[in-house]
């Protein structure tokens, strides 16, 4: 099942946020994925699947079942999500608790991509080498660390991912 090509599933969070100039609030409108696959000059085939685009603290089950049967469903066994960072692990535990016979890398952002000083590349870019060398399984790839889907947590005090003990 493994291939060459990777997947990325993008689902929204800060990461794909737009600033509006007119309602002065941040919203979302298309993925920064084309752009970013661009300008970090990626020469591995790539297939950008919009899932939704929404705030991961609007997730629902049904969204992240969404999330779900697209990693069933896709053809590549290497996948890339995209995904808000309050909810991240909610959603990798029920990717990891399926046991996809694939490896799935869901990474965000703190800033958005638009915005200076944003991580969303960098974060991007350990995700997009994390999946190609990674066995099988699901991981979280946030500040500059790889985690298993069931030894994270993200620290809101201090707005960064760490391990924990396995669940």
């Amino acid at each position: 099942m493994q291939s060459a090509s990777i997947r990325v599933i993008v689902t929204g969070g800060t990461f794909d946020k737009h600033y509006d100039e007119i309602k002065g609030e941040l919203t979302f409108r298309e993925s920064h994925l084309p752009e970013i696959l661009r300008r970090a000059r990626v020469k591995v085939p790539v297939t950008v699947e919009l899932n939704q685009l929404i705030d991961s603290l609007q997730m629902q089950d049904e969204n992240r079942q969404s999330v779900l049967n697209a990693c069933r469903n896709a053809e590549e066994g290497l996948i890339v999500i995209t995904h808000g960072t309050d909810t991240m692990t909610t959603t990798a535990s029920l990717l990891g608790s399926e046991g996809l016979p694939k490896t799935i890398v869901l990474t965000g952002a703190m800033i958005p991509y638009q915005v200076q000083d944003s991580d969303a590349l960098f974060n991007f870019g350990a995700a997009f080498a994390a999946v190609q060398l990674l066995p099988q399984g699901v991981y979280i790839a946030m500040n500059g660390r790889i985690f298993s889907w069931e030894k994270v947590r993200k620290n809101r005090a201090i707005g960064v991912f760490e391990e924990t003990e396995k669940a």
